[in-house]
């Protein structure tokens, strides 16, 4: 099928509905697009190929697009068999076209087809330029995503990303469905063991001016862009994207299933605002897989088995731990008639998981669930609960929460307001106790941000006390840009409202305090507000984050150039300016003769 992408760029792939399995493994049940495109320059190139299922049509849908005229150059982006496979199709149908790769796919091209000929070749570097007249590409490599040869390319003039297997998706394009979630599915299943790969490439990407997406699956992109990098930007820094718990079982004869769904009962009875439970035995994996990542809090119930754990769990973790798994509370259910060994098992599983909390219940169930056992599930449904819990205050005087004063240290904080129109927000370092009787504050704000005027003139704020859990991105959201020019809050999900109509952080904070000001003092560069408390509350127990903290554990490091050697094969580095002659690659075996040097 044809469609026009812009006046001279042209749709070309192919739905596939008769596959099963895609790659194998993922169930497809709305089938899968095959992407290429014509770029129609005075010279024309035909971007990628497609499954040898749909050559034949890829070739009649390139003479439609092309009429009487043939394709100068084939543009080969990566070379997974559902984008090379008719390679050879094209080129011994359109044998004077140049057939453009890099060192690596040039490599995998003989592999795929031995004694093919090649009767044109352009071999080009990252960052070489190819002027189609009236269009000039530019090639981005982007190596392990997901395989060490991809390369993505930019079109300078439409101001349009070739993205190679980034932004695609499950799902042929004839089929209406939400992208999010089969995007999200491929990304996880896919991708996403290769995070710090897609964020390389994401900075590359935001030196260009891009205003269409053309992936190798999946519809082509071109509205709301910052709404699909900003969730490659989540999935690859491997953060949380949903408030959430997620709950994931086996279970042999029903009773760890029993308590899975007590505890989900128990956490939507609390007010989580998202409980999913899955059952792994019988349901789709990589949807679990999905959801894993997806959610914030993650628990893991399932039986000891030979010693072990259920099969279905350990394949299951196995799934999370190589793709990176990391940054999330899990929490663990176990099960067995005697000796149960299942909680530790799968504790040692993810204990090489960077970032990982374990929660400090755990349930353990011998052979059926009693009553010493719901009330474990209760304790655990109170720790998980805890941090999307709204405080409530039953009478005014019982608003104020001592405790929440102990959270104040020199630490970081995000102080908020309103200018009237908009609530805005800011990172602040200054906040100090100055009485207890009445409980007072005072805190410092440099005249120079757009919070100190509008504190200034309304006399009311809040302060929340940072966690160790916030991310590098909650300073980059609430402190990098002003309220003078953005809306901090206009698609910022983590908040609730206190009871002076300002917002508070729910998730990244450990506690607020309401404040109005009854003093304002001018001390050159800063205004320190002394501050009146109106309402405070703790939100749960995580340690205040430290600006010391902040600068070793969250605040990225200048990143240095690598000099070492790559895997051609699968991406491993090795650091060191000479690579061993005998050097094996500890993750695929291949020797020296498969490295190349970076930089």
């Amino acid at each position: 099928m044809n469609s026009k992408v812009t006046e001279s760029i042209i749709y070309i792939g192919a739905n596939d509905h008769d596959i099963d399995l895609f790659e194998g493994q993922y169930i497809v049940p709305n089938g899968m697009a095959y992407n290429s495109y014509a770029v129609m320059g005075e010279k024309i190139a035909i971007m990628d190929t497609i499954d040898k299922s749909k050559t034949d049509e890829w070739l009649q849908n390139i003479e439609a697009a092309l009429k009487c005229s043939a394709p100068d150059y084939l543009v080969v982006q990566h070379m997974e068999p559902d984008h090379s496979a008719s390679i050879q199709a094209f080129v011994e149908k359109y044998p004077e076209a140049t057939v453009v790769v890099n060192k690596k796919t040039l490599k995998m091209i003989g592999q795929f087809f031995p004694g093919l000929e090649l009767k044109n070749v352009l071999e080009v570097e990252n960052g070489q330029t190819l002027d189609l007249g009236g269009h000039e590409l530019t090639f981005v490599f982007a190596p392990m995503v997901h395989w060490p040869e991809v390369m993505m390319t930019y079109d300078s003039v439409d101001k349009v990303l070739f993205s190679a297997d980034g932004f695609g998706k499950f799902g042929a394009l004839d089929v209406d469905e939400d992208w999010a979630c089969e995007a999200r599915r491929y990304y996880f299943g896919i991708v996403g063991k290769y995070g710090a790969q897609v964020q390389n490439v994401l900075k590359k990407a935001a030196a260009l001016d891009i205003q269409t997406i053309c992936p190798l699956h999946g519809p082509v992109l071109n509205e709301n862009l910052e709404y699909y990098i900003g969730l490659y930007d989540t999935w690859s820094s491997y953060l949380a994207e949903s408030d959430g718990i997620f709950i994931a079982y086996t279970s042999v004869y029903g009773h760890t299933k029993e308590a899975a769904e007590m505890l989900h009962d128990e956490l939507v009875a609390r007010g989580v605002p998202t409980v999913e439970i899955t059952d792994l035995a019988r349901d789709d994996w990589a949807e679990a897989v999905e959801d894993a990542f997806r959610y914030d809090k993650l628990v893991l119930a399932t039986t000891t088995y030979n010693s072990e754990i259920f099969p279905f769990m350990r394949q299951f973790i196995d799934h999370l731990t190589e793709r990176g798994f990391q940054k999330k509370t899990v929490a663990l259910i176990e099960n067995g008639s005697w000796a149960p060994t299942a909680a530790k098992v799968m504790k040692g599983m993810l204990e090489g998981c960077k970032d990982i909390t374990f929660a400090k219940n755990t349930v353990s169930i011998l052979s059926a669930m009693n009553d010493e056992n719901k009330e474990q599930i209760k304790a655990l449904a109170d720790e998980l609960a805890a941090d999307y819990i709204k405080p409530e205050f039953e009478e005014e005087e019982k608003k104020i929460d001592p405790t929440a004063l102990f959270k104040i240290g020199y630490g970081l904080y995000v102080i908020t307001s309103n200018d009237g129109k908009k609530d805005n927000g800011m990172i602040g370092n200054t906040v100090a106790q100055v009485s207890n009787d009445p409980s007072r504050l005072i805190v410092g704000i440099n005249k120079a941000n757009y919070s100190c005027e509008t504190i200034a003139k309304t006399g009311v704020l809040n302060v929340c006390t940072l966690n160790e859990q916030a991310p590098f991105q909650m300073f980059q959201h609430f402190g990098f840009q002003s309220g003078r020019d953005v809306d901090k809050f206009a698609d910022f999900e983590h908040f609730d409202k206190s009871g002076n109509g300002l917002p508070y952080l729910n998730k990244y904070a450990n506690g607020y305090m309401s404040l109005k000001v009854f003093d304002t003092v001018d001390t050159g560069s800063h205004l320190m507000f002394f501050c009146d408390i109106t309402e405070s509350a703790v939100l749960n127990d995580v340690d205040t984050m430290t600006y010391t903290f902040y600068q070793k554990n969250v605040k990225p490091r200048p990143q240095e150039e690598i000099k070492g050697w790559v895997c051609d094969v699968c991406g491993y580095v090795y650091e060191g300016e000479d690579l061993p002659e005998d050097f094996v690659c500890p993750l695929c075996k291949h020797g020296a003769s498969d490295f190349s040097r970076m930089g």
